[in-house]
Parts: structure tokens; C-alpha cells; sequence
């Protein structure tokens, strides 16, 4: 009886299910051309609908996975997710076309888009660094940004994104440097000369340019003095006083 029972409310259920589009056939997508998908996609995109957009995109990519459609539908999905505030699937669509389209003309664009992904997610990082240890932050999202807009301007000097690409790098320099410095003030405090020197160290070698790097050259004088490392202290020193005059006056060495 109730082996009864449970089949006439499936027998109920199966007309509801179908109205739902559950195991149904009411998809209002079907039987649109790669064209019209891709139309359909762009304007929901435009309307700022991304959600909608990405959607239309992964169904063009199903059904036409051939084709210049299909193609412009990966690099329009990152975009879109992007834009979504999915930067994980931005990047994986983004590193997804320059795989399989390496020669294609618009690859500079999906190394920016890369590069804008990875910078969106390491807004949290940019938030002020609490008392606490700064190297329980992680920059490497900011780091891999950096490296995307990086090989954009080396390998296509011409792009139209290499402006905007080369201002966030600026912005990436300082930002990871200071992040570094944080890191090396927390290791002074702490009297870990060697750590501290060691994370200055690291802003002249891989950050040149950066606002923080007076400030890596005194750490560096600093902790060598306190390690007894005078020559090292003196070298410090002497390209504090030839690259920032100003900042060598109130330090006594």
C-alpha cells in the first residue's frame, strides 16, 4: 500500500516537475544559433546583467565549442566573471583561452584581464595591516597581478591596455613593498635582526623605485649595526646617502 502510495505522488509529481523545467525541455535557449547566444549574452552583459551573460556564454561554449563564437565566449566569460566578483573562474577562463589561442590578436587582453582579477583579489590585503603579525596576510594575489601585467608590457609593448597595466604596477611596487617593511618592523620589535634585514633586503632587490625603499635602507643600517655587521651597515649607508641625501641626514651611523 504504501509502495502504492509513494507512486501515485510521483505520478503527481512529474507534470509539477516539468512545469519547473526540472527534467524538462523549456529551455528558452533552445535551438538558438551560435549567433543569436552570443547577442543575447553581450546585451545582458552591457545591462550589466553578468550573471545572465555568463550563462549564455557557457551554454554558446556547449553546444558551439567551434568557431569564433565560442572563442570571443571565453574571453567574454572572464570578463563577465570578472566583473561578477568571480575572480577565480575569470582567471581560469582567461588562462583557459590564452591555452588554446596563443596566436590570437586579443591574448594582451586576457593577460589584463588576469591582471585585474588577481588585483580584485587582494582588495582585503590592501586594507590596513593590523598590530597583529602582517605575515599572516598573504600577497600573492597582488604579487601574481604584478607578474600578469608584466609579461602584458613585455611581450606586447604595442597593447592598448599597457598604460593602465604599467600604473597599476606602480601601485602594486609600493604597496607590496610596504607590505614587506611592515613585515621587517614586526621583526625589529622583536629584536630578529637577521628576518628584518633580510625583508629590506628583499625591497632593494625586487622593488627598486618603491616609496619604501629609504626606509629598507635604514632598516638594513639598523639591523646590521645591531648584529654587528658594520661593513654591511656602512654599504647601506653609503647608498642611503647617494640615492636620498635628505634621508641620511637624521641618521647617525
Amino acid at each position: 500500500m504504501t509502495k502504492l502510495k509513494n507512486t501515485v505522488i510521483l505520478l503527481l509529481l512529474i507534470p509539477l516537475m516539468a512545469c519547473s523545467g526540472i527534467g524538462g525541455d523549456h529551455d528558452p535557449t533552445k535551438g538558438w544559433s551560435a549567433a543569436k547566444l552570443y547577442a543575447e549574452a553581450k546585451e545582458a552583459q552591457e545591462n550589466e546583467n553578468f550573471e545572465r551573460a555568463i550563462e549564455l556564454f557557457e551554454t554558446l561554449e556547449a553546444r558551439y565549442p567551434f568557431g569564433r563564437y565560442a572563442q570571443q565566449a571565453q574571453l567574454d566569460s572572464a570578463y563577465a566573471y570578472y566583473k561578477f566578483s568571480e575572480p577565480d573562474s575569470a582567471i581560469a577562463n582567461a588562462d583557459r583561452f590564452i591555452k588554446l589561442h596563443p596566436k590570437s590578436p586579443h591574448v594582451d587582453y586576457a593577460y589584463y584581464l588576469k591582471g585585474l582579477a588577481n588585483f580584485s583579489r587582494g582588495d582585503s590585503f590592501l586594507s590596513k595591516i593590523s598590530n597583529r603579525n602582517p605575515a599572516e596576510r598573504d600577497p600573492t594575489p597582488l604579487k601574481r597581478a604584478f607578474d600578469d601585467f608584466s609579461i602584458l608590457i613585455k611581450n606586447y609593448p604595442d597593447s592598448r591596455y599597457v598604460d593602465d597595466a604599467r600604473q597599476r604596477m606602480v601601485f602594486l611596487r609600493n604597496e607590496l613593498a610596504e607590505y614587506e617593511m611592515k613585515i621587517a618592523d614586526f621583526y625589529i620589535r622583536r629584536k630578529a635582526y637577521i628576518a628584518a634585514a633580510n625583508r629590506a633586503k628583499h625591497v632593494l632587490e625586487y622593488y627598486q623605485g618603491a616609496t619604501s625603499v629609504p626606509l629598507a635602507l635604514k632598516t638594513m643600517i639598523q639591523s646590521y649595526r645591531k648584529l654587528g655587521l658594520d661593513d654591511l651597515a656602512n654599504d647601506a649607508h653609503r647608498i642611503l646617502k647617494q640615492n636620498y641625501p635628505e634621508q641620511a641626514e637624521d641618521l647617525s651611523v
